[in-house]
């Protein structure tokens, strides 16, 4: 079946795609522990990635990876609450999901310290 919201178009579907994003947001700022604790890490590095960047690419590859820390964490909750909605069971599909999920995260947070490491050694 296909969602009914699938019909707008136009700057209704715009403004009904903001909302969802901004609720989805608030749902992870409110529900989620981690993302919080990456939301305040970004709030410390994304202006300081403005201030050590020298250039564009540099300011670029410093702000990028720490948003895509965020990013991947919000689609690792996605995979935990969808997997959650499916059923509590302890089952090894459901494991390897939340276990691929955070793996995500844990690479996406490795690249960003990489980045920053080699655009600050750079110097």
């Amino acid at each position: 079946m296909e969602s009914p919201h699938k019909g707008e178009t136009g700057i209704r579907r715009i403004i009904s795609a903001a909302r969802n994003s901004l609720a989805g947001l608030a749902a992870a700022l409110r529900h989620e522990d981690a993302f919080r604790q990456e939301l305040i890490l970004a709030a410390i590095l994304i202006p300081l990635g403005f201030f050590f960047g020298v250039n564009g690419l540099e300011r670029a590859l410093l702000v990028g990876s720490v948003l895509l820390v965020l990013i991947v964490e919000l689609l690792n909750t996605a995979i935990e609450a969808t997997v959650d909605r499916v059923s509590l069971e302890v089952h090894p599909l459901a494991k390897r999901a939340k276990d691929l999920g955070s793996a995500a995260v844990m690479l996406s947070l490795v690249l960003a310290a990489s980045v920053w490491l080699f655009v600050l050694l750079d110097r």
